[in-house]
């Protein structure tokens, strides 16, 4: 049974009463965001719009993606990114569950020393697949120049939130490669591992 989204009482600044909110929204004004799900174009569109309402509100404080994503829209994907660089505040992310493709480069596409890998998760790059098969074949042409371009603005990004040479991330984004957690961090998508703890 769908229990919906709990809400929360959340006291407005200048408010003398509580209202309910829904727990993501309180969880925005911490600044705590959660791209949970495919990046398409709405999707992107809130993150940045909460993102940039954040950047105004207060440039000191950092902001945190929660990041289980199975990836999606490339230019979506992109547009997060680079509102991620663009805004003042650090953005740290955090992969719980999966970052995949675009998911990934948005993991990647945190502050450097602050991209975080839960010890369960799992990361996976690949290439940018394109959408459109039918049609002439003059807009088959044109969609795969476009494809390469955004090909290599991805591996672009990924070479440089890596550190690997262009080459490496080249041949590595010509298949599917998933990557654990330590994996994440060796590989320079991520920064550090979370410490597993366990209680005896």
């Amino acid at each position: 049974m769908p229990i919906g989204v709990p809400k929360v009482p959340f006291r407005l600044p200048g408010e003398e009463d509580a209202v309910w909110v829904d727990v993501y929204n309180r969880l925005y004004r911490e600044r705590l965001l959660f791209p949970g799900q495919q990046v398409d174009d709405e999707v992107a569109n809130q993150l940045i719009g909460i993102m940039m309402y954040l950047n105004g509100e207060d440039q000191a404080k950092d902001m945190y993606l929660y990041i289980n994503s199975p990836g999606g829209a490339v230019l979506a994907g992109i547009s997060v990114y680079d509102a991620m660089q663009f805004v003042v505040p650090d953005v740290h992310t955090i992969c719980m569950g999966l970052a995949a493709s675009m998911g990934s480069s948005i993991l990647a596409g945190g502050e450097i020393t602050r991209r975080i890998a839960l010890p369960h998760a799992r990361v996976m790059i690949h290439q940018p697949a394109s959408s459109y098969y039918d049609g002439q074949a003059g807009e088959c042409v044109m969609e795969a120049e476009e494809a390469l371009k955004l090909r290599d603005c991805i591996t672009k990004v990924y070479a440089q939130r890596t550190g690997k040479p262009l080459w490496i991330i080249s041949e590595d984004m010509e298949r599917d490669v998933f990557l654990s957690a330590e994996e994440a961090r060796d590989y320079g998508v991520a920064d550090l591992v979370a410490l597993e703890t366990v209680s005896h």
